[in-house]
């Protein structure tokens, strides 16, 4: 990891200077202590004589504190931006079972978890690589490979900001920002368990501890967490088994002079035994899949896969926190990070019916694996200040990293053979002809980041304030090719980007129980999908990243005596200079134009009664291609509304409601219903409405 670093140092020499100012604005930290400090008194509600304390599926906590949508300490009413926290609770009380699980109550995402993308997600429009997944607030930029669902014992929340965040966590993030927190030690001695069968013989064994080692009781010391799960199921299909496990442990230490030191440390592991990758569709009377398309009788549980199908992982976090509190108005913070990631795919993935159906086509042997490794610092500050009275905060910071994926596949996209829908062998991966053993690197993508952000807070009016932020990147792309050197794909190809982003908003404060907003925004991403996985392709056809804004207009309100909450807001984001696979070349992509998303979001709580909460939120969303032109792609159209991004839902609402069962046992009963899923940029590539019920249920649990 050292060595990593001094890499890493060695690789942004040409930026010491931006980083020496930083560093001196630091350094001076002790002076800008000494100013009088700011006395701000915390967020208080004031409710009525009936007031019941809100259950966690009731109204939103609008004065909950974000991390995600800024790095000011704002409170959800505070940003001027479409910002949610699912919190500890709320996961308990939903009884989210991963992490996707959680991030669908994010108003406007959608997600899902197909074996070659399981981290795919749908948010304001955007797909892949323009909505960032974060870890902590650190991107691997391996977004839907990184971002597979994981069990939500280990994790303490969920944030997300709608829309363009680049200025806040480097290129991407034109859709939005997904940011899952792990548990953390608090000051406090507890411990807690949880035991869980389910269908397809699940089973899941959880259990945490949060201890102090040292100190005074509840006061400054040293605090241990460990939390750690187990899981293993069945699938649907025939032949599918899972297991996973995760283990997070962090040590808090109060050093002196308001010094604390957080260490965090996280394992995973999962492994899925022939995974599913799809049931084939019945061909026409003409031989081919028509519409929307249909399955045939009999073959929903039917798994086409080898028999020895597989993909594993192991996951490997760890962060150094190093928070001193300068002065009362004055917080410095350094995380020092480590990420390694080992991927594993061994599939035949592809099956497609013959002419009249009686025969399924197998195809599309992978074998691959993908290692990663990514090391980073980042440095931050917080400064509170006042001008003429009134609060002026600021925030201002530095990364730098190094992320490195190399990929090792071997592919046979070729049919292998023919079996019978209902009665076959599934086979074995290494008895397909031409396949062989052994992993060969291919392409190593070598990514060198650093950045400087400045975020700022100011009220110009009593009750109003403009918030603005920037950020500088400096990214280095090195491609090295492992394979044999051709004019398509050469022995290193390299582009640097520089791009500026920013956001500048405004909040106003009409009351204490509402507030308004408007703010734009600006993004950059890179026009293909991922740096971590870009082609010689992708870096020779595309010098520049995409530019991306959007326009939002908003509102916060508490009303009824503080038992109801909701929050509204519209939007437009545009994207430039984007390209998007050639679909009769899925492997290539090609420059195409521009894309645009607009769209409205209402979320809302109430506490109907002391035993009784409903929680809820729908989005719309219109997203379009507006010079959708390439001589290469199938969709040849110039400002079409038919030719729509995918994936995409028109509608999507989720609901939930905290009764009690018969038992007296808290239930979280929850509706979700997503419209018109489009997978194919043409009219015909859509999926059907679908909707799904929870129904009210107990779950066994020990704590």
């Amino acid at each position: 990891m050292l060595d990593a670093l001094a890499s890493l140092q060695a690789c942004s020499m040409k930026h010491t200077t931006l980083y020496s100012l930083l560093l001196g604005v630091i350094a001076s930290a002790p002076a800008l202590a000494a100013e009088p400090a700011v006395k701000l008194m915390a967020p208080t509600t004031v409710y009525g004589a009936g007031h019941v304390e809100p259950a966690p599926n009731g109204p939103i906590d609008l004065d909950a504190t974000d991390t995600t949508g800024s790095r000011l300490g704002l409170t959800l009413r505070e940003t001027p931006a479409s910002v949610t926290v699912i919190t500890r609770e709320q996961i308990e009380a939903r009884g989210s079972l991963n992490t996707q699980d959680i991030a669908r109550g994010i108003p406007g995402v959608d997600n899902a978890s197909p074996p070659g993308n399981a981290g795919a997600v749908s948010y304001r429009g955007f797909s892949g690589g323009q909505v960032t997944q974060l870890f902590n607030g650190i991107s691997v930029q391996y977004d839907a490979i990184a971002g597979r669902p994981v069990d939500s014992w280990i994790y303490d929340r969920v944030e997300a900001i709608g829309g363009p965040s680049t200025f806040l966590f480097g290129a991407g993030a034109v859709g939005g920002a997904i940011n899952v927190v792990t548990k953390l030690p608090e000051r406090d001695t507890f411990y807690e368990g949880q035991f869980r069968l389910g269908s397809f013989d699940t089973r899941q064994y959880s259990v945490g501890l949060n201890q102090q080692l040292a100190g005074d009781a509840g006061g400054k010391g040293h605090y241990l967490r460990i939390d750690a799960n187990t899981s293993s199921s069945h699938g649907w299909t025939d032949g599918n088994h899972s297991r996973a496990t995760q283990v997070a442990a962090s040590l808090l230490s109060d050093l002196g002079a308001d010094v604390t030191q957080t260490f965090a440390f996280e394992f995973q592991r999962e492994q899925v035994d022939r995974p599913y990758w799809g049931t084939p569709l019945k061909n026409n009377a003409n031989g081919v899949v028509q519409g929307e398309g249909h399955i045939m009788d009999g073959t929903r549980f039917k798994n086409y896969n080898v028999n020895d199908g597989l993909y594993e992982q192991s996951i490997l976090w760890a962060r150094s926190m190093t928070e001193w509190r300068a002065g009362s108005n004055l917080t410095l913070k350094n995380t020092l990070y480590h990420y390694r990631a080992d991927r594993d795919f061994r599939n035949l993935e592809s099956y497609r019916f013959n002419a009249d159906n009686s025969l399924v086509l197998r195809s599309g042997a992978l074998l691959q694996r993908h290692e990663q490794t990514l090391t980073g610092n980042r440095i931050e500050g917080l400064y509170r200040s006042s001008i003429a009275g009134l609060r002026s905060d600021w925030s201002f910071g530095a990364d730098i990293s190094q992320n490195k994926v190399t990929r090792f596949p071997t592919s046979l996209p070729g049919q292998v053979d023919a079996v019978d829908p209902y009665d076959f062998s599934p086979g074995d991966f290494y008895d397909i002809p031409g396949m062989t053993r052994g992993h060969k690197p291919d392409r190593e993508n070598r990514i060198r980041t650093f950045a400087m952000t400045l975020e700022n807070r100011t009220e110009v009016l009593p009750g109003v304030a403009i918030v603005s932020a920037l950020r500088k990147d400096f990214i280095d792309l090195d491609l090295t090719n492992r394979r044999a050197v051709t004019a398509a794909s050469p022995a290193s190809a390299q582009r640097s980007y520089s791009p500026l982003t920013g956001r500048l908003g405004v909040n106003w404060e009409v009351s204490p129980e509402a507030s308004l907003y408007a703010q734009y925004a600006t993004a950059a991403d890179p026009p293909s999908g991922l740096l971590a996985t870009a082609s010689f392709a992708d870096v020779l056809n595309n010098d520049k990243l995409t530019t991306g804004t959007q326009a939002e207009v908003g509102g916060k309100f508490n009303f009824w005596d503080g038992r109801g909450a909701a929050t509204v807001s519209v939007y437009e984001i545009k994207r430039k200079n984007m390209a998007t696979s050639d679909p009769n070349n899925p492997g290539v992509s090609v420059p195409v134009g521009a894309q645009s998303a607009r769209g409205v979001e209402l979320a809302g709580g109430l506490q109907l009664t002391p035993k009784l909460s409903v929680q809820g939120n729908v989005a719309f969303v219109d997203p379009r291609y507006d010079d959708f032109s390439s001589r290469w792609a199938a969709c040849r159209y110039r400002a079409m509304a038919t030719c729509r991004p995918t994936p995409r839902a028109d509608w999507r609402t989720c609901g939930w409601t905290t009764p009690s069962c018969p038992t007296g046992t808290p239930a979280s009963p929850r509706v979700t219903w997503v419209a018109r899923m489009r997978t194919r940029p043409i009219p015909s590539g859509r999926r059907p409405t679908r909707c799904s019920m929870r129904r009210c249920r107990t779950r066994s649990t020990a704590t």
